[in-house]
């Protein structure tokens, strides 16, 4: 998904928003069919919260796994950085909103799950080939 710009949400994130929201979780276009979860982050620098939609991959135990690909840019996203500075967060999933906590996997946790997140999502692949980076992979646990 694109990146906001400090203290705005994208127009292409804004629209994607909308129509989750409208469509109780569910978007269409490029997106549908795709697992589909929107997350409240606080900026690391800013301190002012952000909403990004984001594919998700359903994981045993209610909880939900996310890719900080960015496309296959050079660069982590900046909700990436922001999950690792206050991991405590606000997730939308369908109609239903529930604070989780976002932990990054390790090397062995990401290794194992990698496998599985590519079959589910085939363009990660893609992706993770167009750059020397390793994606980093959260897990959403709900506390609520």
């Amino acid at each position: 998904m694109a990146n906001s710009t400090p203290g705005e949400t994208s127009d292409y994130n804004s629209t994607i928003i909308e129509e989750f929201r409208a469509g109780r979780g569910h978007v269409g276009g490029i997106w549908a069919g795709t697992p589909m979860i929107l997350i409240h982050h606080v900026g690391a620098r800013s301190g002012i919260e952000r909403v990004t939609p984001l594919a998700c991959s359903v994981q045993p135990g209610g909880r939900y796994a996310i890719v900080a690909s960015n496309g296959g840019s050079p660069a982590d996203p900046a909700w990436c950085r922001n999950l690792r500075a206050s991991p405590m967060i606000t997730v939308e999933v369908g109609a239903r909103a529930f604070t989780a906590r976002a932990e990054e996997l390790d090397d062995t946790a990401r290794a194992e799950l990698w496998p599985r997140l590519v079959a589910q999502f085939p363009a990660l692949g893609d992706h993770q080939a167009k750059t020397t980076r390793q994606f980093p992979v959260f897990l959403l646990t709900p506390l609520n």
